[in-house]
C-alpha cells in the first residue's frame, strides 16, 4: 500500500462539538480559534501547508446552511435519517483528523439573487401566477405558453419579453437535447444576504482552524450568479449561450487550473444527486483533457454526501428521489479511475 501523507491522524480539538452539526445559529469563536490553533500546531508539529512535498487539495461543495440544515430552504435529506447534518460532522471530523495531510480547503458557495431562471419567480402560468416549487419545465411548456418567463423581467436583464420567452425555449430544449436534469424550479436558497447562504457552523469552524493552523487561504469559490442558466458545477454552466450565441456565463479556466495543479483531490459536500455530481463530470472532462495521471487522485468521500429526495410537505410522499442518479455517477467516476472512500478510513490507507 502506498502512504499518501504523514501516518498519523489527529485527534478531535477540545472545542469541537458534533451536536453543533444541527445548529442553524451555531458560530465559531474566530478569536478563541487563533488562540487554540497556535497551541495546537505546536504541541502536535504541524508544519506549514507551504512546506508539503504534495498538495492535497480538500473540496467542499455547497456545505451550506440551506442545504446541511431541516430548516434550510433545500436541506438534502437522503430519504431520511441525518442526511446532510451527518455529513457535515464526519466533514468536520474528516478535516481535524487528517488536519496535517490537507494542504488546502476549498469551499463553493451557491450564490443566487431573487429571480433566476431555476426560481418560480422568474415564471408565471396562463393566470399569471408564479409555479410551485419543484415544478418541471420543459420546452414544450413555453411553445405552448403553459409557462413563460414574467414579462417585467425582461427590462433589467436588458431584452425584450420575446427574446426573453424565446431563450427559456432554447434552454429547455438545450437542456433536454443534452441528456443534463429537465428545468426543475427549486425553492428559493443560498441567496445572497440570508442566513442561508452562509456555511454551516461547524464547517466554517472547520475550515478557520485549518487555515490557522496551516498557514493555508480558505478560499471560497462562488457560483450560480447567473440569471438564465443554472451552475451545479463550480466548473460550468449548464448550458453555456444563449440561442444568439452569447455567452451565458462567465468562465471557469482560473479555478480549473488551480484544481489542475494539485497533486491529490478530495471531494465532498452537497448535494450528492446535481453540484457535487455535476463538478465530479467536469472535473473528469477536464483531467481527461489536461492531465490524465491525476485521475487515479481523486477521492471522494461517498459518506459525506447525501442526494436529493423530494417529499410531499402535507402527505410526505416522494415525489423526486435522485438516490439513483448518484450511484450511476459514482459508478461512472469509479470506471474512470476516480476512487470512492469513506471519511473514517484512514488516508494512507486509501489505494494510491
Amino acid at each position: 500500500m502506498t502512504s499518501i501523507g504523514p501516518p498519523s491522524e489527529l485527534p478531535l480539538p477540545p472545542f469541537f462539538d458534533p451536536g453543533n452539526a444541527r445548529s442553524w445559529s451555531y458560530r465559531p469563536d474566530e478569536a478563541g480559534l487563533l488562540e487554540v490553533s497556535s497551541n495546537w500546531r505546536k504541541r502536535h508539529r504541524i508544519r506549514p501547508s507551504a512546506e508539503d512535498e504534495r498538495l492535497t487539495l480538500l473540496l467542499l461543495v455547497d456545505a451550506q446552511k440551506d442545504f446541511c440544515l431541516p430548516e434550510g430552504a433545500s436541506f438534502v435529506s437522503d430519504g431520511g435519517g441525518g442526511g446532510a447534518v451527518e455529513d457535515t460532522r464526519r466533514i468536520a471530523e474528516f478535516l481535524y483528523r487528517n488536519l496535517g495531510q490537507l494542504s488546502e480547503v476549498v469551499c463553493t458557495l451557491d450564490s443566487h439573487l431573487p429571480h433566476h431562471i431555476f426560481f418560480p419567480s422568474f415564471w408565471i402560468d396562463e393566470d399569471a401566477r408564479h409555479p410551485a416549487a419543484h415544478t418541471q419545465v420543459r420546452a414544450e411548456d413555453v411553445r405552448e405558453g403553459r409557462l413563460v418567463p414574467d414579462p417585467g423581467l425582461a427590462s433589467w436583464i436588458g431584452e425584450s419579453s420575446e427574446w426573453l420567452r424565446r431563450q427559456a425555449e432554447f434552454y429547455c430544449a438545450e437542456l433536454e437535447r443534452g441528456g443534463r436534469y429537465e428545468l426543475c424550479l427549486w425553492p428559493p436558497h443560498c441567496l445572497l444576504g440570508s442566513d442561508g447562504h452562509s456555511l454551516v457552523g461547524v464547517v466554517q469552524e472547520a475550515r478557520l482552524f485549518h487555515s490557522l493552523v496551516r498557514g493555508s487561504p480558505a478560499a471560497l469559490e462562488l457560483k450560480g450568479l447567473e440569471r438564465l442558466t443554472e451552475s451545479y458545477s463550480v466548473l460550468g454552466p449548464e448550458v453555456e449561450e444563449a440561442f444568439d450565441g452569447r455567452p451565458l456565463a462567465a468562465g471557469r479556466e482560473a479555478f480549473g487550473g488551480h484544481l489542475l495543479n494539485a497533486d491529490r483531490i478530495v471531494v465532498a459536500g452537497q448535494a450528492a444527486s446535481h453540484c457535487v455530481r455535476s463538478t465530479l463530470f467536469d472535473l473528469r472532462r477536464l483531467i481527461e483533457a489536461e492531465r490524465p495521471e491525476l485521475m487515479t487522485e481523486v477521492y471522494i468521500l461517498g459518506d459525506c454526501m447525501s442526494s436529493v429526495v423530494v417529499k410531499d410537505p402535507g402527505r410526505g410522499e416522494v415525489l423526486k428521489d435522485f438516490r439513483q442518479e448518484t450511484e450511476n455517477a459514482l459508478e461512472e467516476m469509479e470506471t474512470a479511475g476516480m476512487r470512492v472512500v469513506r471519511s473514517t478510513e484512514p488516508m494512507e490507507e486509501w489505494t494510491g
